[in-house]
């Protein structure tokens, strides 16, 4: 149970910090945000405020923010639609209701013959089924609409849509969710070094000696100056560690200071070629945010490299991992200890928010993609196209995701 709950924290994380960045950016360029969703599929909490409505949703298999223009074809009622509209003092239409499961106080029953939402923003049928009078009620540019399913988003009109925003911005609305995991990645291990301390490896001077270790046993202490190692000269951490690998399983002579005394030792390396060192390490803030931009880019060339693999023909579904894998290794982490499970989260913020620019429709970079494309283009593509380019992006991805996770289950076993 407690790694479920870990597997849940993280995940929930990755997306609120994904999902923020779309999130942020798009009310930054003037692009109305309808919703704010954590998990998928059924609605189980819900608060409006500031124009979005922010829920929380049954399962945890992703989240998403919907952004007026996106999605908007379940705002299309057809004719002879049995609604209820809420009208000001004025007639203005604010709220429209379409579902069963919420009744508006005061609400008038309306058959629909025409409902605009987008462009002309009027509710026109007949009060109380009464086809005798055909009536139109404007709707005010703020409205909410009730949806089927009980959850009350803002409407969506032409000036607030994601498509009639400018194209550098809907491009940065685009990239800002992996931005946010990137830099997420950066405060995770900028966190760790502040916390754990970064590694010195530009001295010679070393910082803890394991107890029983080879150093330990020569009689090595913690803090000493090591200055030669079987006759190399040593100035830093990483010429410690070359110069014992050459010494695997044989006697070495080494020349270390500390406190002013010199100590002339012999020690046997290890059959892999280590001594039981650890590197001085310094809490430093600056120390610490360069270990975390350089741990971040670590992890993403690993990822880049991986990725090459696959693309030049060693593609394999172990080097993906689905929900299955990720909580398996999540669990693997968690064992580990806290700081472990941080670690792993920074690292598969980098993951998510690489993975995510890969140029697929219904990704983040295909979308870029679409947006490169009308930038050369100079014009979009029709929205059929693209709706039709996303579906087959979106089949691909879910026909890949069921293929990891039943490697992952199999894998398991």
């Amino acid at each position: 149970m407690t790694t479920i709950i870990e597997f849940l924290i993280v995940f929930v994380i990755l997306v609120l910090v994904h999902e923020f960045g779309h999130f942020i950016f798009a009310k930054w360029s003037g692009i109305l945000v309808r919703e704010f969703s954590i998990g998928m599929g059924p609605k189980l909490v819900a608060w409006h405020r500031n124009h979005t409505t922010y829920t929380l949703r049954l399962l945890p298999l992703g989240g998403y923010v919907r952004m007026a223009g996106w999605q908007d074809e379940d705002d299309e009622i057809k004719p002879g639609t049995m609604l209820a509209i809420e009208v000001n003092d004025q007639g203005v239409v604010k709220r429209v209701n379409l579902s069963s499961k919420t009744t508006l106080q005061g609400g008038i029953p309306v058959q629909v013959d025409r409902v605009d939402l987008q462009h002309d923003l009027v509710v026109v049928g007949y009060e109380n089924g009464d086809e005798s009078e055909l009536k139109t009620w404007p709707v005010d540019h703020d409205a909410t609409i009730i949806e089927e399913d009980g959850t009350e988003v803002i409407i969506a009109p032409d000036d607030v849509q994601f498509q009639n925003a400018k194209l550098w911005k809907r491009m940065l609305v685009n990239f800002a969710g992996p931005m946010n995991n990137f830099l997420l990645a950066i405060v995770v291990f900028i966190g760790l070094g502040l916390f754990n301390g970064v590694a010195v490896t530009n001295t010679n001077q070393i910082g803890q000696v394991q107890p029983n270790s080879p150093a330990a046993v020569a009689g090595l202490k913690a803090d000493s100056h090591i200055q030669t190692i079987g006759g190399a000269k040593i100035s830093s951490f990483t010429d410690i560690q070359k110069a014992v690998a050459q010494y695997k399983g044989r006697e070495a002579t080494v020349v270390a200071t500390r406190n002013g005394t010199t100590q002339h030792l012999t020690m046997r390396p290890t059959s892999d070629g280590t001594i039981g060192v650890y590197a001085k390490t310094t809490k430093n803030p600056v120390a610490a945010v360069g270990f975390g931009l350089t741990t971040t880019w670590t992890y993403a060339t690993m990822i880049f490299h991986a990725l090459g693999q696959m693309i030049s023909g060693h593609f394999s579904l172990n080097q993906l991992a689905g929900p299955v894998g990720i909580y398996t290794m999540t669990a693997s982490a968690a064992k580990a200890g806290m700081l472990s499970l941080i670690s792993f989260l920074g690292g598969l913020s980098v993951n998510l928010g690489i993975m995510n620019l890969i140029p697929i429709p219904i990704l983040d970079g295909g979308k870029l993609l679409l947006n490169l494309l009308e930038a050369i283009r100079r014009k979009p593509l029709k929205q059929e196209h693209e709706g039709m380019i996303t579906l087959i992006g979106a089949g691909v991805m879910f026909a890949l995701i069921i293929a990891v996770t039943i490697n992952d289950i199999m894998r398991s076993f």
